[in-house]
């Protein structure tokens, strides 16, 4: 994967979290996971990618973090469960979907497969770049694994 490629996943979720709530989401710096150690918080939403590229992107968060956003967008202070997994599955489709329209057609995307608790078990193409994302005060990643 190239920084130009990554880079559309950086944009998406930056755009992601300013257009929903107003606020941007922070990215930190990009690195290349290179342990078996799994990079997983409370709930993940994670997309397939086939076509001409192949692999998978995950967002993985803290519930508090997604319960905010859900009383952001929903409007519902106290969501239960299946409102938070819905959530992480509509972040994680909105990020893979703004980058379809970037990468073309050929980009497919699965449904969201939504992760409750940790660690979670994915296998991710290599090279896997984790980009942390601060919203808010809230920390989360995105964990991008596409074969180029």
């Amino acid at each position: 994967m190239t920084d130009k490629e990554l880079q559309v996943f950086l944009e998406g979720t930056v755009n992601y979290f300013h257009e929903v709530s107003g606020t941007p989401a922070a990215m930190g710096v990009p690195y290349i996971k290179e342990t078996q150690d799994e990079v997983s918080l409370d709930l993940t939403g994670a997309i397939g990618i086939s076509g001409n590229k192949k692999g998978v992107i995950y967002i993985t968060c803290p519930s508090l973090m997604v319960k905010e956003l859900v009383g952001i967008i929903l409007g519902d202070g106290n969501p239960d469960s299946g409102s938070l997994c819905d959530m992480t599955g509509e972040i994680a489709n909105t990020i893979a979907g703004n980058a379809r329209q970037v990468f073309g057609a050929n980009f497919m995307i699965s449904v969201p497969i939504i992760i409750e608790g940790k660690p979670i078990h994915l296998k991710v193409a290599a090279p896997t770049f984790v980009i942390p994302i601060t919203w808010r005060s809230h920390k989360s990643f995105l964990v991008v694994g596409i074969e180029s």
